[in-house]
């Protein structure tokens, strides 16, 4: 028996009892006569003693050999802690050793298998396998599994049955980028691993299945960032004969016992904000609105003043920062080469600063007078003792620029709480986005969302006004899910790939499938998918998703432990039917 206990669960009411364990060796301090070894296993430390005289010498000479990371097996007694410490659940005892045999030797770690690691991420993953040791990651993955249990848990309760898609699918050209897979059997053909398991779920409501989920890896052949990988997984869902409100409802449901369950946080209100709203008060589709500082538009104010910067451009927006009118001259200039910096991407900021005397003081006194300073503070709602911080430039990029100006003066004011969570749902989303590339429409969503039914008209005559019965749920500035209601008729379908571009022999060749579907007696339906990654890291208080991923890649798609991608062999590519040759 290697164990009769693990090493995160003996207490004081455990004395007296003979026990075994097996894990590996955290540290060892010999201190001459006594021997104390901290031993580790997923569920914690349970320290051991041995002393000369009492253990065994030859116990006494193996621990004498142990080093880091050492696997062993002890059997002992339990006895109480003459030290003890409140660290750890079992720093009441430890055990007195009998006998103490080494499983597996060890090298000794290129990183510290600590909390506090001097690993850097690089090295980190090469050698996951030992960074998985660790409190922190494993705590992680540990948090994974249980929201996984409570989702199925909770999607089980309203009725869901799961359901698995196929992995080897088809290339379609909307969305990402696919990765595809070659066919031994079928030469000069690909599959493609599915971006999502969209098709497949509305086929399943044809079937009748009614309500559908499945915990599915998806993949995307796109650039990476902290919250993004090539394969990711999601809680995919789809309900038959439901409407938006339905489906807002269910998942509010998931969301809040996901946060009640996994972190004791009890969810109240989901507000809900339109697309258009959200863009102008936040210039984002996924605010967070964990603080105010909404958009304040300056246009009847500040514009046609003689100003040629504000005269000459679309929109003059800012943001209202409360208190922070005593700023010195170096932290604006600190705001200013943030907004300067090519991910920003603006050319500069003026500021307002409404001084407690009620007179103003700001970058542009040559050109706006204290009258014309003061309508602005009224625009804005400023108090003395607040700073007006404003951008101008095309609407669109201003927006963008000044949504990234508005999180920074969160993060500097120490407004985004991470243990403050506040949902938010996105609805009608537009149907359609022009692509000045490819001079047509793209679907903002996929081809198969539904317009919204009193937008049907405006298909012929102005697409681009035509809204979606999309929705999308943020929380703290993440999207954490997003779907839509379906479009489930034939002839409606067949007028969203014509808006799209798709000739009649382009649509049957791609989805040729589910057009014949729908003449079978499809039900309206509907679903959405969460990004299961970036739920466990808002879950977790982090903003990258890798430690909530057992084997990740790096910003290069990379795994560098296997040194995945990798080529192949010439005799395996022949197979294939691929030539590498230009």
């Amino acid at each position: 028996m290697y164990r009769s206990h693990n090493c995160g669960e003996l207490r004081i009411s455990n004395t007296g009892e003979q026990v075994t364990l097996s894990g590996w060796i955290q540290k060892v301090r010999n201190k001459g006569g006594m021997i104390w070894i901290d031993l580790r296993d997923r569920y914690g430390i349970t320290q051991l003693v041995l002393e000369e005289g009492v253990s065994s010498n030859e116990s006494i000479e193996i621990a004498k050999k142990l080093g880091r990371e050492y696997v062993v097996s002890v059997s002992g007694e339990v006895i109480e802690r003459f030290s003890k410490t409140t660290k750890i659940p079992t720093g009441d005892v430890e055990i007195k050793v009998n006998l103490l045999s080494i499983l597996n030797k060890s090298e000794t770690p290129p990183f510290t298998i600590e909390d506090e690691t001097d690993g850097g991420e690089e090295l980190r993953m090469k050698y996951r396998y030992l960074d998985i040791r660790r409190n922190p990651v494993r705590e992680n993955l540990e948090l994974r599994n249980k929201v996984s249990f409570e989702t199925r848990k909770y999607l089980e309760s309203q009725k869901f049955l799961e359901v698995e898609t196929p992995y080897l699918i088809k290339s379609t050209p909307e969305g990402a980028r696919d990765f595809v897979v070659p066919s031994r059997m079928n030469p000069g053909e690909f599959y493609a691993l599915p971006q999502s398991p969209q098709t497949f779920k509305q086929l399943l409501m044809v079937a009748g299945m009614d309500r559908y989920y499945q915990i599915v890896k998806c993949f995307r052949d796109e650039d990476l960032r902290a919250d993004r990988q090539p394969e990711f997984t999601q809680i995919d869902c789809e309900m038959s004969f439901v409407t938006q409100e339905d489906i807002l409802e269910t998942f509010e449901g998931l969301t809040k016992h996901l946060f009640k369950s996994v972190l004791n946080v009890d969810l109240s209100k989901f507000p809900r904000l339109t697309y258009a709203d959200a863009m102008k008060l936040y210039g984002s589709d996924k605010p967070d609105t964990r603080f105010g500082m909404k958009f304040v538009e300056l246009n009847s104010v500040a514009k046609n003043k003689g100003f040629k910067v504000f005269d000459d451009v679309e929109l003059v927006v800012g943001i209202n920062a409360e208190g922070c009118a005593t700023y010195s001259r170096k932290q604006l200039d600190k705001i200013t080469n943030f907004v300067k910096r090519p991910q920003v991407g603006a050319n500069g900021v003026v500021y307002v600063k409404y001084n407690e005397d009620g007179t103003f003081k700001s970058s542009v006194d040559k050109f706006f007078n204290q009258e014309q300073l003061k309508e602005w503070a009224n625009e804005a709602n400023a108090k003395p003792g607040d700073l007006l911080l404003v951008l101008a430039g095309e609407t669109n990029k201003v927006r963008s620029q000044l949504n990234e100006l508005r999180l920074h003066m969160g993060e500097e004011l120490g407004l985004r709480d991470p243990n403050v969570f506040k949902p938010l749902w996105i609805i009608d989303f537009p149907l359609l986005e022009w692509d000045e590339e490819t001079s047509r429409f793209h679907a903002m969503h996929h081809p198969f969302t539904s317009p919204k039914e009193e937008d049907f008209e405006k298909m012929d005559s102005t697409p681009g006004e035509v809204r979606a019965n999309a929705y999308d749920l943020c929380m703290n500035g993440v999207e954490l899910g997003g779907g839509s209601i379906r479009i489930f008729d034939k002839s409606l379908q067949k007028r969203m790939f014509d808006l799209l571009g798709f000739t009649e022999e382009e649509a049957k060749e791609q989805f040729g499938f589910l057009m014949n579907a729908f003449e079978y007696g499809a039900p309206p339906h509907g679903g959405l998918a969460f990004g299961f990654d970036r739920l466990c890291a808002m879950l977790g208080g982090q903003d990258s998703i890798r430690d909530f991923i057992a084997f990740p890649k790096n910003n290069s798609g990379r795994d560098v432990m296997i040194n995945s991608p990798s080529k192949i062999n010439i005799e395996q590519l022949k197979e294939l039917n691929i030539s590498l040759n230009n």
